[in-house]
């Protein structure tokens, strides 16, 4: 795989970013793409290790080394057979995953990893530059129908290949266009919307009907979608926001970070009623979240004009190494440094809000903060414990809380009878995906809580093959490692 002594040879590139100056003035991606040669070089330096760790990094049991190893080579089109044999949408991924792959990788024990997320972006885009990606209908139709609830990663991805064993499928989507939080939560300058658009347009080509602006639970009825269809795929996401409750919560100036972003993704399509904006310009903001949704803030903020950006982070600041209790190839907690948080903001660590600070007439002025650590115990969780005499007065105009999601929305659970877990998750076994009800299967975040893309999808294509089975008898979709070269 590779050239054999590449990784002795060439050392570790990837996509340079546009000056921050240039790149806050408008909402397009700005990564700078590199040149063949260079891809090559970098595939060259997948090193041939024996056992690829990076095929359990990544939960879609990408065939990473046989890719890097067809760019290496040059052969552009077999790369992009063997990418979408186990991935339905690397241009996702390649743009927005992580790459628990990378910390996996061999090389990375002891040198830099190989840049294996740069060169399966490149490997789709060149792709789709050169006609590759076309729609493949199925040849026959089962006759069967099923209903997909849900457009983000995992619905699309359960959709695709549901479609592709024939069976008739339907994607109801309650927003005004497909994607999810691919859509209406990820900046445009990290994927722009054209990016989904051209793949619903395959997806729409091959026989997929989505449904858009249709909340099920709210609209139709989920029992009556039960009766129409088959087999029902729940791939509705973890979208209830997780609250901070203290005192001046309710103050005009605390948003919900999916409103701020979901709001900007739809300003930014030209949409004009926006409701009440939710604008940073002009403003201090502090963004309240250290994971990819605060980050996000940040980049939107200073694109908005804002005056500061600072990020509250109630952990303690991560290493730059890998952690002595996660070894290599366990994914490793350590610091990461976002491209939006070279924009400009400042980052505090083991940082608790304690309270916000209004005026009269209830706006947002402030908030209050102390200095929080945390206390290890053999065998015990870590507990949080106030740092005394730390209290601090910040003046901001907008906070933004970025803390996660704490489940799924139980309408639909409710509507059929779905058991739930202690999170809001609803149940569903990883052996076969389907709920305690007969036909009703669920993949993604609401089945296993918030996660990852490259989860999303993987969860997808394996529910599909299961809800297939459950139609058909049997499936021959692949599961999680299998391929199906001839297509892209």
């Amino acid at each position: 795989m590779g050239k054999i002594t590449g990784f002795l040879e060439f050392d570790r590139k990837i996509e340079q970013y546009a000056p921050v100056e240039e790149r806050i003035k408008n909402y397009k991606e700005f990564t700078l793409p590199m040149k063949e040669p260079a891809l090559k070089d970098q595939g060259a330096r997948c090193m041939d290790c024996g056992i690829p760790f990076c095929h359990s990094g990544c939960p879609l049991g990408n065939l990473i080394p046989d890719f890097n190893d067809a760019v290496y080579r040059g052969k552009w089109k077999k790369a992009a057979e063997i990418l979408h044999a186990t991935n339905n949408f690397p241009e996702f991924t390649g743009r927005l995953c992580p790459a628990p792959c990378e910390e996996a990788c061999v090389l990375g024990i002891n040198e830099d990893p190989v840049t294996i997320e740069n060169i399966e972006k490149n490997i789709v885009e060149t792709a789709f530059k050169n006609g590759w990606v076309v729609a493949s209908p199925p040849a026959t139709r089962t006759g069967k129908k099923v209903a997909v609830i849900g457009s983000g990663p995992a619905g699309l991805a359960a959709a695709q290949q549901l479609n592709r064993a024939g069976h008739l499928v339907t994607v109801y989507e309650r927003d005004e266009k497909p994607g999810g939080l691919l859509r209406y939560g990820i900046p445009d300058f990290k994927m722009e919307k054209h990016i989904i658009d051209r793949r619903v347009k395959v997806l729409e080509e091959e026989g997929i009907v989505f449904e858009c602006g249709v909340h099920v639970g709210v609209d139709v009825k989920a029992k009556d979608l039960k009766n129409d269809y088959d087999a029902l795929v729940l791939c509705g996401g973890a979208t209830v926001r997780r609250n901070l409750p203290i005192k001046g919560s309710d103050l005009k100036g605390v948003v919900q970070a999916m409103d701020f972003l979901g709001q900007n993704n739809r300003r930014v399509d030209g949409v004009k009623d926006l409701g009440e904006e939710i604008k940073a310009t002009d403003k201090n903001v502090v963004v309240i979240g250290g994971g990819d949704t605060g980050s996000d803030c940040i980049g939107t903020s200073f694109r908005h004009g804002a005056i500061s950006v600072s990020n509250f982070e109630i952990m303690e600041k991560g290493t730059l190494e890998r952690p002595e209790d996660q070894p290599w190839p366990f994914w490793p907690m350590r610091l990461r440094t976002s491209s939006s948080h070279k924009e400009g903001a400042e980052r505090f660590f083991s940082i608790s809000t304690k309270e916000f600070i209004g005026d009269k007439d209830g706006n947002l002025k402030g908030l209050i903060t102390a200095e929080v650590e945390w206390i290890k115990e053999p065998g015990k969780r870590p507990t949080l414990k106030e740092v005394e005499g730390t209290e601090k007065t910040w003046e901001c105009e907008l906070v933004l809380l970025a803390m996660g999601f704490t489940g799924s929305e139980m309408t639909i659970a409710e509507q059929l009878g779905l058991d739930a877990d202690p999170r809001t998750n609803i149940k569903a076994s990883a052996k076969d995906y389907m709920s305690n009800v007969s036909g009703v299967f669920v993949a993604g975040d609401q089945r296993r809580g918030q996660s990852l893309i490259v989860w999303a999808i993987s969860e997808g294509r394996q529910a599909a093959h299961h809800v297939d089975a459950y139609l058909m008898g049997e499936s021959h979709l692949p599961l999680k490692g299998d391929g199906d070269l001839p297509r892209i």
